[in-house]
């Protein structure tokens, strides 16, 4: 349906500044402490039951599962969160509108879904400290009109959930662009909004800065076009007047921020979104359609064989031959995996392009390389895997051999990044001790082969959601 603009809707809350959340979120921490002690009392409930129960989204910011591991920055966040006050942490997705009825029931204890501050919530919840500060962004198809200035918006179609953040958001800047249409649904999740605009069902949507540019990996087409001025807070809530669990909450949120643990889990998922070739995303779309199906079996096949996902193979594979059997390099690697002569020697392999023992001797090395870090944990073991399986497994052991010598851990990849581009650039360490660096070859090898498993990886939730 199509509402108008009305003026006297609640404006979201924006913040001014970082300093001034910093700021608030001690205030708030402390003050919350301080205060009464006859609200309900939810964290003795936790504690009591020893699991904490979150509601959330099923996206990729907020939840997902893929084979049986469960994914997504809200989660990892709230998992680190029971982890803090020493319980199990359960996970529910019910529909938005339900959410208020979980709390109030005592089904749920509180809520990790990429949760915008707005007045009217504070109706209903009660708001931690914000954990992040981000920018709203216009979303449309490229191909579709051009919208670089405020006057573009003028007939534009902007389409959002009914009661969401964004509509809040729309309302409130209406008086600053020409008539615009505000579509309110009344139900979609926000990724199938982005979906829609990449395949033209809608014109326009609204998502969050970082949403928007982790979707263009599954939807090439879409194209943030315009930011909307300010920053808004994401927080997490609880149901009003749980002050003790609030309390416990901005503790360990004001801790997370200082001990860097929300900006690690933050990078994990967001970080590097802003280096995205359109060409050669839509060419991978285009070659998972093509090529990749008549591989399928015997990805599926050799992942088997060796305990691997077969989506990471086929993310190797596409990093190394573009799904092309028939692929060889200057320097002499050969086929779907790119296996040296001697690596097919070694897996006994006889012809390299055959694409099914290609697969089955990658495969197999890849594992063999894996089996050769057992003392490393996950992820970390399969990072220098693929880093192996690219640059060798000699210049990955000088690389941890110098992180020891410089006093950083030969087990972390974070630090191996700096060590590898040392080996590679001859660049001196303490100038990029506190910045990051783009890295060498190999850095660049594991983060492409990661950005297209998680891209498969993402597909098939979503497909098997649909």
């Amino acid at each position: 349906m199509s509402d108008e603009a009305h003026p006297n809707t609640p404006r979201p809350a924006r913040s001014p500044s970082r300093a001034f959340l910093a700021a608030l979120a001690v205030c708030m921490a402390l003050g919350l402490v301080l205060a009464g002690c006859d609200e309900p009392d939810s964290l003795a409930a936790i504690r009591s039951s020893g699991t904490l129960v979150v509601l959330s989204e099923n996206s990729s910011h907020g939840y997902y599962q893929y084979q049986d591991q469960s994914r997504g920055f809200e989660y990892e966040l709230a998992r680190a969160f029971a982890g803090y006050l020493g319980v199990r942490l359960q996970v529910v997705t019910p529909p938005q509108e339900k959410r208020l009825a979980f709390l109030s029931q005592g089904s749920a204890q509180m809520i990790a879904a990429g949760l915008h501050v707005t007045e009217a919530g504070r109706d209903f919840l009660d708001y931690s400290v914000p954990y992040r500060l981000v920018q709203q962004e216009l979303v449309v198809n490229r191909f579709s009109r051009k919208i670089r200035t405020p006057k573009d918006f003028e007939g534009l179609n902007i389409h959002v959930r009914k009661g969401s953040f964004f509509e809040y958001l729309l309302r409130q800047e209406a008086g600053n662009f020409p008539p615009f249409t505000v579509v309110a649904h009344p139900e979609g999740e926000q990724e199938l909004f982005l979906e829609d605009v990449n395949d033209r069902h809608m014109e326009a949507t609204v998502a969050d800065h970082q949403v928007a540019l982790l979707a263009r990996r599954y939807y090439p087409d879409i194209h943030p076009a315009f930011s909307f001025p300010g920053e808004s807070p994401l927080a997490w809530a609880v149901k009003k007047g749980d002050r003790k669990l609030l309390a416990e909450i901005n503790r360990f949120l004001v801790l997370a921020r200082k001990n860097g643990t929300i900006e690690r889990i933050w990078n994990r998922y967001y970080r590097d979104l802003e280096d995205f070739d359109y060409l050669e995303m839509k060419r991978f779309h285009r070659h998972v359609k093509t090529r990749l199906p008549q591989y399928k079996d015997a990805f599926v096949d050799a992942a088997r064989k060796n305990g691997f996902d077969w989506r990471l193979l086929a993310a190797v594979s596409y990093q190394e031959s573009r799904f092309d059997p028939h692929a060889e390099s200057t320097t002499g690697v050969q086929g779907l995996m790119q296996l040296t002569g001697a690596a097919a020697a070694e897996m006994g392999v006889g012809n390299r392009l055959n694409p099914r023992e290609n697969l089955r001797a990658g495969a197999a090395y890849l594992r063999k390389l894996y089996d050769r870090f057992p003392e490393v944990p996950e992820p970390d073991r399969l990072f220098l895997a693929l880093a192996s399986y690219n640059a060798g497994y000699g210049t990955v052991l000088e690389a941890r051999r110098l992180a020891q010598k410089k006093g950083l851990d030969p087990d972390r990849w974070a630090d191996l990044c700096k060590t590898l581009t040392i080996l590679r650039s001859g660049k001196r360490y303490e100038a990029m001790a506190d910045g990051f660096s783009p890295g060498p070859a190999p850095v660049r090898y594991v983060r492409r082969v990661l950005t297209y498993y998680e891209i498969l990886a993402r597909k098939a939730v979503i497909f098997q959601r649909a």
